[in-house]
This record gives C-alpha cells, sequence and structure tokens, in this order.
C-alpha cells in the first residue's frame, strides 16, 4: 500500500479513536487559596478548570483584595473573620521596608526576622479561629459534606485549607511554592543541608563550610517556627475537631499531588518525589497586543527600547525617598520607562518615564521593545521575565523574593540590587549593566529555550494530575512511607546500632577466645617447666 494512504488511514482510525474516547465529567472542586500574587496564579488554574468543566467553590476573607465573592468562575463561601491576610500585612510590610532602609546588620536581621515571624504567626492564628468558626457551624458543615466535593485544592501558604480537606476526608491538591514554615520540599523530600540552601540564607547549592554553617542556623530557625508560631494554632484544630488528631507536618505529607510552582530551569537540582509535578510558569502566555496608548510609547522609545519596572502585588508605592532616587536614575536613561507606581509622583520624574497604576506585565515582558525588568522578586514576576527572556534587576523585599533573584543572579540572567543600597547612581549604574552587558540577555534567552522545551505545557500537566486525583479519588500510592517511620528508623541508626553492637560482641568474643588459648599456652608451659 501506497505510503499516503497508509498515513491517510493512520490519521482516520486516530481521529475515531479520540471521538470513542469517553469525555471527562466535570468536578466538583473545593478551593482554599491565598489571597495577593498567590491568588493570581491559583486563579488562571480555576479559569482552565471551570473552561473543561469543573465546578469551583472558592472559600475567601470578607475583607479580600483580589477574590471576589461573585465571579463567573466560581461560587463562594465567605468566613467569618475580622480581618483578612491583606489588611494585617498592609501595615507589617511597611515596617519591613523601612527596616530595609536602615542596612544590613545584625540587629536589623534579628528585627525583621522577629517582626517577620510574630506578623506570620498572627495570620495563621487568624485563619485558624475562622475555620474553627467553620467546624463549630453545623449547617456550614453540613452543606459542604452535602456538596460531594472530590476534592480539596489549596495553596499550603495557609495550613486551613489542610485541615478542612482531613476534616472532610478529601483527596487534597497542592498549588503551592511555599508551606507555612518555608519551602515545600523539606517535608517530603530528601533535603541534605550541605547542598540545599534554606529559604532565606541568601545561599546558592555550592557552599563552603562556614556557609554549611550559616545554612543549619537558618534551617533551625524554619523548625522553631514550624513547631512553636505556625503549627501550634493548627494542631489545637486537629486535637479539638480531628479524631485521631494531626499536626500540619502530617497533612502536608498526606497530600495526593503537589504541583509545585517551579522547576529546575529556575531552581537549583535536588532530591524529589513521584508526587511532586513541577508546573513552574503555568501561567506564562504568549504576549497580546498592547493597548493603542501604551503601543504608541512604546513605539516611541525607538531603538532604545523600554524598561518596565514593578513591585508586585503587596506593594503599591516605595518610600517616597526612595522613589524620588529611582525616578532621577530614570530620567538620565534613553530607554522610555513604564513604571507601575500608585504613591505620589517623584519631583524627579522624567519626561521619559510614565507612571501607571496597573500594567499588562506580561504583554509588555513579551514585546520585542522591551529590554529590561526592575522587579522585587516575586515567583510570578520572575517565571514570566524567563519566559519571555528579559534580564531583571531585582530589588528584593520579602518573603521569598532574594531566593528567587538569587537563582537568576547566579546563572547571569539578572542582577541584585538591595533596598537598602539604592541611590540615583547605583541604580543607575546597575540598570546600565543590565541592559549594556549582552551576557545578561543572553543567559535569560537561554534560560527561556530550556523552559519552553518540554513536551507537554506546565498547565496541561497540572489539569491532569487534578483530573487524575479526581479519577481515582486520591493518589496514596505516589506517597512515600518514610513519612510514617520514626527518624531514627528512616536514617537507619538502629540497624547500625545492632550492627555496630554485633560486632563489638564478635570482637570481644574473638578476643575472649585467644585471651583464653594464651592463658592456656601459658599455664602448659609453666607445668613443663617445673
Amino acid at each position: 500500500m501506497p505510503l499516503h494512504r497508509v498515513c491517510g488511514l493512520f490519521v482516520v482510525l486516530s481521529a475515531c479513536l479520540i471521538s470513542f474516547t469517553p469525555p471527562c465529567d466535570g468536578g466538583n472542586i473545593l478551593v482554599f487559596p491565598v489571597d495577593g500574587s498567590h491568588w493570581v496564579n491559583m486563579k488562571i488554574l480555576l479559569e482552565e478548570l471551570h473552561a473543561r468543566g469543573h465546578n469551583l467553590t472558592v472559600i475567601r476573607a470578607p475583607t479580600s483584595w483580589y477574590i471576589a465573592e461573585k465571579s463567573p468562575l466560581y461560587t463562594s463561601i465567605t468566613l467569618d473573620m475580622d480581618e483578612g491576610l491583606e489588611s494585617f500585612l498592609e501595615h507589617s510590610l511597611k515596617g519591613h521596608i523601612k527596616m530595609l532602609r536602615e542596612g544590613a546588620s545584625a540587629l536589623t536581621f534579628f528585627r525583621l526576622t522577629k517582626n517577620f515571624l510574630s506578623a506570620v504567626s498572627q495570620i495563621h492564628s487568624m485563619w485558624s479561629e475562622a475555620l474553627s468558626k467553620i467546624f463549630d457551624d453545623k449547617n456550614m458543615v453540613k452543606s459542604l459534606r452535602d456538596s460531594q466535593y472530590d476534592l480539596v485544592l489549596t495553596d499550603p501558604g495557609l495550613g486551613s485549607g489542610l485541615v478542612l480537606a482531613k476534616y472532610l476526608k478529601l483527596p487534597l491538591v497542592l498549588n503551592v511554592r511555599w508551606i507555612t514554615s518555608g519551602e515545600g520540599h523539606f517535608v517530603i523530600a530528601p533535603s541534605p543541608l550541605s547542598y540545599i540552601p534554606v529559604p532565606g540564607s541568601g545561599l546558592t547549592d555550592k557552599m563552603n563550610f562556614m556557609q554549611r554553617i550559616k545554612n543549619l542556623f537558618f534551617y533551625s530557625i524554619i523548625l522553631f517556627q514550624e513547631k512553636f508560631l505556625m503549627g501550634s494554632s493548627y494542631d489545637a484544630l486537629c486535637d479539638k475537631y480531628i479524631e485521631g488528631g494531626c499536626d500540619i507536618i502530617s497533612l502536608l505529607q498526606e497530600a495526593d499531588i503537589w504541583l509545585f510552582r517551579s522547576d529546575f530551569v529556575f531552581d537549583f537540582p535536588r532530591p524529589t518525589m513521584p508526587n511532586v509535578v513541577y508546573i513552574g510558569g503555568f501561567q506564562c502566555k504568549p504576549a497580546q497586543p498592547l493597548p493603542d496608548d501604551l503601543e504608541k510609547f512604546v513605539q516611541s522609545a525607538g531603538e532604545h527600547g523600554v524598561i518596565i519596572m514593578t513591585l508586585g502585588t503587596w506593594i503599591k508605592a516605595l518610600p517616597k525617598e526612595v522613589a524620588v532616587e529611582i525616578a532621577s536614575a530614570f530620567a538620565k536613561m534613553p530607554q522610555k520607562v513604564i513604571w507601575g507606581h500608585t504613591g505620589e509622583h517623584p519631583s524627579t520624574l522624567g519626561n521619559n518615564t510614565l507612571i501607571v497604576d496597573w500594567m499588562p506585565q506580561k504583554d509588555l515582558l513579551g514585546h520585542p521593545q522591551t529590554k529590561a525588568f526592575v522587579a522585587h522578586g516575586g515567583t510570578n514576576g520572575v517565571q514570566e521575565a524567563i519566559y519571555h527572556g528579559v534580564p531583571v534587576l531585582g530589588i528584593p523585599l520579602f518573603f521569598d523574593q532574594y531566593d528567587n533573584l538569587l537563582r537568576l543572579q547566579e546563572r547571569g540572567a539578572g542582577k541584585i540590587i538591595q533596598l537598602s543600597d539604592v541611590n540615583s547612581h547605583s541604580f543607575e549604574q546597575a540598570l546600565k549593566e543590565v541592559l549594556h552587558q549582552d551576557s545578561y540577555r543572553q543567559n535569560m534567552q537561554r534560560l527561556s529555550r530550556l523552559h519552553r522545551d518540554q513536551p507537554i505545557s506546565p498547565m496541561d500537566q497540572a489539569i491532569f494530575w487534578v483530573e487524575y486525583v479526581m479519577r481515582h479519588k486520591g493518589a496514596p500510592h505516589l506517597r512515600t512511607e518514610a513519612n510514617k517511620m520514626p527518624w531514627y528508623s528512616y536514617y537507619s541508626l538502629d540497624v547500625m546500632l545492632l550492627l555496630l553492637a554485633a560486632a563489638t560482641v564478635l570482637l570481644l568474643s574473638v578476643l575472649a577466645i585467644f585471651r583464653c588459648l594464651c592463658c592456656r599456652n601459658r599455664r602448659k608451659t609453666k607445668a613443663k617447666q617445673h
């Protein structure tokens, strides 16, 4: 048979097989998100799930910034709580930025750490109290059970979704980068501190002896945070409402699938587990055309191109003196600048700078005129910069931002400037370096090529595994039994102790035999002499 007919027959048979594939019934998903930038990427995942026919219910705070009460994507359940994550963090972050401007010192570090841990601990306490009110409301509990959800999809930056899934006895899928006490891998995968940097340490996967000591110190902070600041709130919920009790770590380890918002193009290589699915950059899409007025401004930059700057969802405006210094540096640049800034316009603002309340960040990053991205280092922005191949000048402010930017800097695709070091001169010099040293753009474009070279898109992977959990009522076969082992068994200390004891007994036995033989020979020798 001619080759073209064979190919045609194959296409027809393939089409027939696809047409006979049973459709995927829409599932019923209960979503417990975290607000702010975390909601931005959760919403993108929900849009895709909704488009595929799944029914979504989202739990939100009454004072939520971004999670609307009414949406065509989902129905909502609004919790009974006095204050949400957003309004509480707004005040804390202003104080945090003020201290960052004081510069690096041991005192500043301890003050920042103390204030951060205190603020985060109070946030967890507030959400634990809100969840307790759900469990005490019999009508609410009945409504949740009667809804017959197929699974809980949650962001474990807060532990409430974990406890709720356990209470309702539902399969659990995590949309995750961070857990209640740090980076998610540390509670489910082998994490040798000799080459895996702890978040906040400012280290890479290449550490000398003193850096390994520093890494161990930061890991002790995570353990303290986990045990005494975050875990205690949820442990109390577990003891009161969960039969047999539980703790936040065991709940994380029982999750069926971890949709991990990272990949090893961006992150340092490390051990992982079968139920961890890497979806870094799943929110990234090709750029769409800009609005006419913005496109006109961008094109007016000519051969010099455009710089864009934004500090994400949490920070609306920098301190006035910092904004003045940055505006002064921008005014000296030949490029046009689009700056997301909602505070008072700096007095040093140049004619080349357009200040906007909001910008289409993805579309600007994908525009061929964009030459550099000034950012705070949030996961979403960093991954979008990688996707579009735009080098980054980073000003880290809090949370994971320094660690994210450090990974770009280590790969030669970005540069970090600390907020305490920002002035007109230092900012201008750092920006010129990123713009004019070709290695920054070349390295970032190499990362972009690596990230895009995948057999399945990160979004398709995420949807597949959510639906996989629904089809199979969970994925316990992907969870390791190591989580149930005591620490001494996990590290085989009991086995080594037994082998050491056996070797010791054997050695002592041999010595005793030799000693006995020697004594007998001596007695025989003495007997002959007499």
